[in-house]
């Protein structure tokens, strides 16, 4: 028994003997103020503003903004409810920032520091000691903690994935918490906690109903306090006047408006009229239809209403109709390739979008990541070859191409190649109906879209199907039936997108990794599951160099394209914005395109 009990002691002290050695080397680490994925940020410690952001821009003044859609919560962070992102955006705030400037790199915030060695195994935020929240109390170590614990337990499958990762949180002191990352090669890691992970008052926060939905305005730390809530209706957000973070200099010339207001409206036909009659002052066009000529109007063109288009050099995501891979008809590869065939593209630019758009050539279009028509390096070659069966042979080459139609609307010879396909897949037709040979069951199934714009475009493609024999039944539903459809993967296929970065990271496991394939909330809406994929995402997240970052994310990519999970369709090329004449933006466009947070009101 005492030598039980000796060792136990034993074993305790050098536990705390490795603690405070842990903490003694954190403290040996000099401290930072900026992050970068790869490399070394842009702006060095002791730079005064962002620059796409005017610190001499007048403040004041309220801007009216519209989403479309209703919601039933204010949390976006938990799966249940609809819930815009004005909380996390406006009220909370995370323990760095990240400028929209750079691929990902995160400056001061909540945490005036940082210390990380060179390998990543672990993070220390020194948090500013002048950081308090709304009502008053000061923001320390205990907040992060329990953030953290919250999100992991009961936020969305992206947070718990990657707050799943880390070994170990503790509290060094009020101001000082340190996170043990040993045992992931995750690299982005350090700046998923630092910039995604917006920061709640553990004292005004209930964790035993933290998963429910609530219209409760949350207490936070942001520079705005929701001042007004109609359920379904308006958001109105204050300015704090006693705001602690206004003189940082990551906020410099940033949020410049009052009040913010958000307007929900039901549809996309509302949204667009309201914007027109004058309802609200800035608008994110795209529809491409709308802008070539939705915007002939009286407001335009005496210079009321301005309208641009912004350069933006980030790669451009995946807009498609995706699979459900889940449904058994949707579970074979040549199926979902042959339906590639049976949209013209060329057509539906020309006659639905007047040419604007540019077709999605891969889930990271316009960019040196996209795998798209180029061969590939030894290093993709090499993370690609333990899966040779996951990966085509002309998409590995480089040499595959979209499938390509006449333009006329009618190719004939696209639907032969799709027949084809769907033959070997074991479809046939019979008396005009496409059919499974071995049962007689019809090819038929569900196009589940939320607004007018998706249901014309849907429209469109189940006639195209019509003529291979495929029934596609369209059908609209509202926004809060669709998000809860589709949360649940209770659909055949849909009109989505998914958007890109210019550095993909833990982003890739919630919309393609295999866990969350199963997990609800997920947005692996194609139930996409392969040890390829998983292996490409991993490779991705311990790469050290740009070199084999881009070449982890070409052969994620390839993998991608490989499983035809979607049907490509567009992207717009452009940031298509229109907004009141009174509203003015900085001269610079950010590398991710212009925020609005970084605008300001002409002094009347």
């Amino acid at each position: 028994m005492r030598w039980r009990v000796g060792n136990c002691l034993r074993a305790a002290f050098a536990a705390i003997l490795s603690a405070a050695a842990s903490i003694s080397a954190a403290q040996a680490l000099p401290e930072r103020q900026s992050l970068a994925m790869h490399g070394a940020p842009a702006l060095a410690d002791g730079f005064t503003r962002l620059p796409y952001a005017n610190p001499d821009v007048p403040k004041g003044g309220r801007i009216t903004l519209a989403l479309q859609g209703t919601f039933d919560s204010l949390n976006p962070l938990i799966v249940l409810g609809v819930a815009p992102d004005v909380v996390p955006r406006y009220v909370l705030q995370t323990l760095m920032m990240r400028s929209l400037d750079e691929p990902f790199s995160a400056y001061s915030l909540v945490a005036r520091s940082y210390e990380m060695p060179e390998d990543r195994s672990w993070i220390v935020f020194n948090l500013d000691p002048r950081a308090h929240f709304s009502d008053g109390h000061p923001l320390t170590a205990e907040d992060v903690r329990f953030t953290f614990e919250l999100l992991k337990k009961n936020g969305k499958p992206f947070h718990r994935s990657s707050f799943g990762q880390v070994k170990a949180v503790e509290i060094v002191d009020p101001h000082r918490i340190r996170f043990d990352l040993s045992g992931s090669s995750d690299r982005e890691l350090p700046l998923i906690i630092a910039t995604t992970m917006p920061i709640f008052a553990a004292h005004a926060t209930n964790a035993e109903t933290f998963a429910n939905t609530s219209l409760t305005p949350p207490i936070g730390s942001g520079p705005y306090t929701i001042k007004d809530v109609k359920p379904g209706e308006r958001v109105l957000l204050e300015r704090r006047k006693d705001f602690w973070g206004a003189d940082l200099p990551i906020l410099s010339g940033v949020y410049n408006f009052d009040q913010i207001e958000y307007d929900f409206y039901r549809d996309d036909s509302t949204l667009f009229e309201s914007f027109k009659a004058g309802l609200y002052d800035y608008r994110l066009e795209t529809d491409a239809g709308r802008w070539a000529t939705g915007y002939d109007i009286p407001a335009v063109r005496d210079g009321r209403i301005i309208r641009e288009a912004l350069s933006i050099k980030m790669p451009k995501g995946m807009n498609g109709f995706a699979f459900n891979t889940r449904k058994a008809i949707f579970a074979d590869a040549r199926v979902r390739e042959a339906l590639g065939y049976l949209i013209d593209f060329d057509w539906i630019n020309r006659n639905l979008f007047f040419g604007q758009l540019q077709r999605c050539t891969g889930y990271f279009s316009d960019s040196d990541l996209s795998s798209y028509g180029r061969a590939p390096t030894q290093e993709e070659r090499r993370l690609l070859a333990p899966f040779s069966d996951a990966v085509r042979s002309d998409i590995l080459e480089g040499s595959w191409r979209l499938p390509s139609n006449d333009g006329s609307g009618r190719d004939r010879e696209a639907a032969q190649r799709a027949l084809s396909l769907l033959h070997e897949a074991g479809w046939v037709i019979q008396g005009g109906t496409l059919r499974r040979k071995d049962t007689g069951e019809p090819f038929t199934f569900e196009l589940l879209v939320r607004s007018q714009a998706q249901e014309r475009l849907a429209l469109n493609f189940a006639q195209s199907l019509s003529r291979v024999g495929i029934q596609a039944r369209v059908r609209l539903v509202d926004d809060v039936q669709y998000w809860r459809r589709i949360s649940r993967f209770e659909f055949d296929m849909i009109q989505t997108a998914w958007s890109a970065t210019a550095s993909p990271g833990n982003e890739q496991r919630n919309r393609w990794g295999a866990v969350a394939a199963s997990r609800s909330g997920s947005l692996n809406y194609a139930g996409a599951s392969s040890p390829a994929i998983d292996r490409m995402i991993d490779a991705i997240l311990e790469a050290r160099s740009r070199e084999d970052f881009v070449a982890a994310v070409r052969a994620l990519d390839r993998v991608l394209l490989s499983g035809f999970y979607v049907v490509p369709l567009f992207y717009v090329p452009d940031q298509w914005i229109a907004h009141k004449s009174n509203l003015k933006r900085p001269s610079s466009t950010p590398l991710l395109g212009t925020s609005i947070d970084s605008w300001w009101l002409a002094a009347p």
